[in-house]
């Protein structure tokens, strides 16, 4: 019975796509209900995938899965390649920044679907997000589906740029949140 009761303390926390690890998911609600952010989704990037393959995905705590997943270009800046973002915070630097945003207010966009969502860096790494302007919004060339072993790059000032049929989907979901949904781009 002791075994048992081990296993089922050792078992992770969400069910997960394979490209999101247990603990993050587990630190992304800690984190959002710490900082007063919504807790029923969290928008998580992970900057370790190739770019043609699926980055983003935005995961439901209450269903315990992901709902919606999709390519996400990196900024362009700083001697990155499609194969090998760089990272930074500087402004003018035309870099994705590493950690934790709060995404909300909606606004038009030149790009995409003419829709984007103001972004609030929550830590060192990444608190010159707004002077930046760094919004998550979409891009009509960034196709719908994984493109693996070909890449995605050049689309990229720093903001996670996504596929229009991704930002209809996630905007469904933000325009209804009183709260503030947090965003985590990590590698």
């Amino acid at each position: 019975m002791l075994h048992l009761k081990l296993l089922l303390f050792l078992l992770p926390l969400w069910p997960v796509e394979p490209s999101v690890k247990s603990e993050k998911l587990s630190e992304a609600f800690s984190f959002a209900k710490k900082n007063q952010l919504d807790t029923s989704i969290c928008i998580m990037v992970d900057m370790s995938r190739p770019s043609g393959k699926n980055r983003l995905f935005v995961y439901d705590f209450k269903q315990k899965k992901t709902i919606i997943s999709g390519l996400c270009a990196h900024g362009v800046g700083g001697g990155s390649t499609a194969i090998k973002p760089v990272f930074s915070n500087k402004v003018g630097s035309n870099c994705t920044s590493l950690g934790k945003y709060k995404v909300k207010n909606r606004a038009y966009s030149n790009w995409g679907i003419n829709i984007h969502y103001k972004m609030y860096g929550l830590e060192q790494t990444n608190n010159n997000a707004f002077k930046r302007i760094v919004v998550l919004h979409s891009y009509t060339p960034v196709p719908n589906y994984e493109i693996y072993p070909r890449t995605l790059f050049g689309v990229s000032a720093g903001c996670p740029v996504i596929a229009d049929e991704q930002m209809k989907q996630i905007d469904k979901l933000l325009i209804k949140k009183k709260k503030g949904v947090l965003l985590w781009i990590y590698n």
